[in-house]
This record gives C-alpha cells, sequence and structure tokens, in this order.
C-alpha cells in the first residue's frame, strides 16, 4: 500500500523492457561520509563534555539519531529509484512519499555520450549524457550508472540499430514467452 509502484507496471502491452537498473551505490558515497563524520562528531564532543553538561550531551545524541536517520530516508530513496530501459521509452520512477515518473521516448533521442570519471573506472559506474533534438529533457544526465558501456551499447542499438532485426528480435521473445505461458497452463 505504501510501496512505490513497481516501474514495470508503467510498460504498455507493446513495449520491451530491455534495461532496468538500479543507480551505483556509490551515489551515496558522499552521504556515507557526511553522516559518519557528523557522528563522530557528537560523539567526541558527548565524551569530552563534564558529566554535568547531561543536557547538551543528550541533545548530541539526539542529533546524533537524526543524522542516521537522515541517511536511512538517502538509502531508502535510492533503492526506490529505477531506470527501465524499453524499446520504446525510458522511465525512471523517484521518491518515497510522494512518486516522480520521468518518461523520454526513445525516438527523441538524437545524440548519446557517457562519460567516466577516475572513480568511476574503480567503482564501476558512469554518466550518460542522452540529448535529443535541441531540447532538455528530464532524463538528460543520468550519472552513477552500473556497466554504462553496456548500457551504452543497448541503448545505441536500440536507437541507431536495425529496426527489423529489433522487430523480429521482439516479436521471438513474445513467442517464445506465450509458449512458456501455454506449458504452466498445461501442466
Amino acid at each position: 500500500m505504501f510501496a512505490p509502484r513497481d516501474p514495470d507496471e508503467y510498460l504498455l502491452e507493446t513495449e520491451r523492457r530491455v534495461i532496468r537498473i538500479r543507480r551505483h551505490w556509490s551515489c551515496l558515497a558522499w552521504d556515507m561520509f557526511e553522516a559518519l563524520a557528523l557522528i563522530a562528531i557528537c560523539v567526541m564532543v558527548s565524551y569530552i563534555l563534564p558529566p554535568a553538561m547531561w543536557i547538551v550531551q543528550n541533545i548530541l545524541w539526539y542529533l546524533a539519531l537524526v543524522v542516521v536517520l537522515r541517511f536511512a530516508y538517502k538509502v531508502i530513496e535510492w533503492w526506490v529509484e529505477r531506470l527501465v530501459v524499453t524499446d520504446k521509452r525510458f522511465i525512471m520512477t523517484t521518491g518515497v512519499w510522494t512518486t516522480k515518473v520521468l518518461m523520454m521516448p526513445i525516438t527523441k533521442v538524437t545524440d548519446l555520450t557517457y562519460e567516466r570519471t577516475f572513480w568511476g573506472r574503480m567503482l564501476g559506474y558512469g554518466t550518460t549524457v542522452v540529448e535529443s533534438a535541441g531540447q532538455i529533457q528530464a532524463l538528460n544526465r543520468i550519472e552513477y550508472l552500473p556497466r554504462p558501456e553496456e548500457f551504452y551499447d543497448t541503448i545505441s542499438d536500440l536507437v541507431f540499430g536495425d529496426k527489423q532485426k529489433q522487430a523480429e528480435r521482439f516479436s521471438m521473445i513474445k513467442a517464445q514467452r506465450a509458449a512458456r505461458g501455454k506449458k504452466r497452463m498445461v501442466g
């Protein structure tokens, strides 16, 4: 009831899901560093203060609890954010309390760029810039993508690849799924 909708629920019957990913865990690195540093400061100051300042110590411990809760919320936000690419569009769902669905048709893509920083190469993430006919779209810059080469190659194939082969592959996959569904009903 309170969980955000699964991104696959937004897909049409005629769409084929090609990619479904969550951003790389390293997008939480700064938040984790920030939380650990603030907690360490609260604990150190709390132990340095004399016992007579118990009110200030309590406030510091509550502050540390707020920092932990804030970081937990950031992790939950990261967990529910999904990017789904179908043969027709990009869909990104975000939000814990309010779900936000970003969408961009594949047909609008005119240019793809992907970047990897030093840390991106070390940890396995990158950034993809999706440009479309002179417009800034909601999904213009997608950061912290895991396995960015595979993502780039797959999107390039969808946008610039042979449409006839893609249609044949899609109809073959649909036929295989239908055949598997019939076998389950019989068995």
